[in-house]
């Protein structure tokens, strides 16, 4: 029996080492465009040189796995064919590709492993009294800025989106803009329409907004994750709106039973992009097949949130709590505690992803 897994990432990842454990005669393939395993959630710790998101891929996956570099570029009726023209067949196949970022011409993304690296090594040279400004007011565009302005004091940071915060409680925004405020991140409510680089008065960036405001700025990062990969668009697979996989209560695509998707490409109800929700995903598709492989009846996927946690620079953070459904509670905690907490978070991520033992609540009824 052959498996390949599409994407090496969270989902990916887990879903890959889950199967392995639980069904040891499965031949298993890996396929990811980098040799990295790559923390998302550490992604702007990587930009502002506080942390490290990346950690060879062959050493998160067990033994028995084979790992192929490469990027995908169609799945057909039971193979997989990479950009460079080489070609392989599968009996099941698990695609994992995650979302990606489509910035305004001139920024540079937060979402990826390549833009963050590009991003850090712009931010290293914006001299003292530069101005870095960020785009995108949710979870991603507040943890870069305040990183950002963590790291770089010596900095003039911006946060720019016409919310802050938007999927948190009244009292939790009210308590990330005091954290803004301490770290002297400048808050612009409003939408970027424009980037024209070098046009700035000190020959940066000059940032547009629909305001008709224009804003200076040395380097401008877009921290907006927004959309997916168009691969199961390009292979025929049926996508929703927004380019995610249509996939049915097991998680399997409606197009093609043998493809299941999970984590951010996967058009799951009630979801939002984020490894609290790939992980169970791709946990679940590796049971699925498994309990296929063995003659058992599956069980539909179910999964329940708990909450958000955000980090606030290295020394503080904010935990929203969450209903099952994830509407929000008024209940959040922040401070140093809630910085623990998220540490605490993003390693139990990577460790489950690795082990492969991880535990998720059901969903709501």
């Amino acid at each position: 029996m052959k498996v390949v897994v599409v994407g090496g990432g969270y989902a990916g990842t887990i879903a890959a080492n889950r199967l392995a454990r639980k069904s040891r005669e499965t031949e298993i393939t890996v396929i990811n465009p980098r040799p990295e395993f790559v923390e998302r959630v550490r992604l702007h710790e990587q930009i502002a040189g506080t942390g490290a998101a990346a950690t060879p891929l062959a050493a998160m996956l067990r033994d028995g796995i084979t790992v192929r570099l490469g990027s995908v570029e169609k799945i057909g009726d039971g193979s997989v064919t990479l950009v460079d023209g080489e070609t392989g067949d599968f009996d099941h196949l698990i695609l994992a590709v995650g979302s990606t970022a489509t910035p305004l011409p001139g920024t540079v993304a937060v979402g990826t492993w390549e833009s963050a690296e590009q991003a850090r090594t712009k931010l290293a040279e914006v001299p003292a009294g530069g101005v870095v400004t960020v785009v995108g007011g949710g979870p991603t565009g507040i943890e870069t800025a305040s990183e950002v302005a963590f790291a770089r004091p010596d900095l003039r940071v911006r946060l720019v989106g016409p919310t802050v915060g938007a999927s948190l409680s009244d009292g939790a925004r009210r308590r990330v803009r005091r954290a803004l405020d301490r770290l002297d991140v400048e808050v612009v409510q409003d939408f970027v329409t424009v980037l024209d680089p070098g046009r700035g008065e000190r020959g940066g960036d000059m940032v547009g907004l629909r305001s008709g405001r224009r804003l200076d700025s040395d380097l401008t990062l877009w921290a907006i994750i927004g959309t997916v990969p168009d691969l199961a668009a390009r292979s025929g697979l049926e996508v929703d709106a927004d380019g995610r996989a249509v996939v049915d209560d097991l998680l399997r695509s409606v197009t093609d039973p043998r493809i299941f998707v999970v984590g951010d490409c996967a058009a799951v109800p009630g979801s939002r992009a984020a490894c609290a929700t790939a992980i169970p995903q791709g946990a679940h598709a590796a049971d699925t097949l498994a309990r296929m492989l063995n003659g058992r009846e599956p069980t539909p996927y179910s999964m329940g949130y708990v909450g958000q946690a955000l980090s606030l620079g290295r020394r503080d953070g904010l935990i929203q709590a969450s209903r099952r459904d994830d509407t929000v509670r008024g209940l959040y905690i922040a401070g140093r505690g809630a910085a623990m907490v998220k540490e605490r978070v993003c390693r139990s991520a990577r460790y489950g992803a690795r082990t492969a033992n991880y535990v998720w609540l059901r969903g709501p009824k």
